[in-house]
């Protein structure tokens, strides 16, 4: 399955949103600096959907907010 997600750094809260094109939103409060941001993107979504962290990757945007990911 790939989905689209759009990850919101330095958030208040570490939670997980759906807008209604389907996007997904992760915020988070880890810090984007040292992949740190990803980190706990990729944690989040397997407690989101209750799969084991080794199985998401991120296929493109490990850089950038916008990121396409892979489960």
């Amino acid at each position: 399955m790939i989905v689209n997600v759009r990850v919101i750094p330095r958030a208040r809260k570490n939670q997980i949103t759906v807008d209604e094109d389907g996007t997904v939103r992760v915020h988070t409060s880890a810090a984007p600096a040292d992949g740190a941001a990803n980190d706990a993107v990729i944690k989040k979504l397997a407690e989101h959907f209750k799969v084991p962290k080794t199985s998401i990757r991120i296929i493109r945007g490990a850089s950038t907010r916008n990121k396409v990911i892979e489960f």
